[in-house]
């Protein structure tokens, strides 16, 4: 919630992989923060995307988001306030946990710094928290009156629940995740013209370890501008 953010990190979630494809929901929420940088002359250091829906805390591409915006200082900027959540708690623990640059959320760009930022956000999250509430209770009520009628309601039950936080799949987007946080700043680096040893030496200088836990040599450095690379679709020099 800073007044003049000079770097901005951009936050976008949609709530289903259809959206996140079609682009549904995505290109409004690019065009709020793409106008809020250029009103305030910001450069939008990169973005994350999250198909996820409002109700979960489990938020990786957020987190990634919180991560860089601490080590660079940068505004995490969010194109409407119901985007980033609809849990007054979960969305303070965001707001205080994202480092000195802040959050700003474009559909409320003059909400002022410190406490009475804070607790606006807060009035306006529960709003947004009661909103979601009755949302669910009068889906809840059709869905009971639909089984009243007989409709057969329920999803896949074809095996059990795959643990998320174990497994290949789990590991990659870990992996991922930390490559979108660290990536950009190793590749701005790169930019400058340091050599991968040089990158590693400058991350470990700034206090961050591979992902992990240990020392950067060439190689660690370049595994990670690869995978930030595939992921982002930006082209590495050899």
């Amino acid at each position: 919630m800073n007044a003049a953010p000079e770097r901005i990190i951009a936050y976008y979630r949609v709530s289903t992989e259809r959206q996140g494809r079609s682009g549904l929901g995505l290109e409004a929420q690019r065009s709020a923060v793409e106008a809020f940088a250029a009103t305030h002359k910001a450069v939008i250091v990169t973005a994350f995307t999250e198909v996820e829906t409002g109700k979960s805390v489990t938020r990786p591409e957020l987190a990634a988001a919180l991560r860089l915006s601490r080590m660079t200082g940068a505004t995490l900027a969010v194109a409407k306030l119901d985007r980033l959540a609809r849990n007054a708690r979960f969305l303070l623990s965001v707001v205080e946990g994202s480092g000195e640059g802040g959050v700003v959320f474009c559909d409320l760009p003059n909400i002022p710094p410190g406490p009475v930022g804070r607790f606006l956000v807060t009035q306006m999250a529960a709003v947004a928290e009661l909103e979601a509430g009755m949302i669910a209770a009068r889906t809840k009520a059709a869905l009971q009156a639909a089984k009243a009628r007989g409709a057969v309601l329920g999803g896949w039950r074809g095996g059990p629940k795959v643990d998320p936080e174990t497994g290949r799949a789990a590991r990659c987007a870990q992996a991922d995740s930390f490559a979108a946080t660290v990536g950009p700043v190793a590749a701005a680096l790169r930019d400058e013209g340091q050599s991968l040893r040089q990158i590693g030496a400058a991350l470990a200088e700034r206090g961050i370890k591979t992902a992990q836990g240990g020392a950067w040599s060439a190689d660690a450095v370049k595994r990670l501008l690869d995978r930030w690379s595939a992921r982002s679709g930006v082209v590495t020099a050899a």
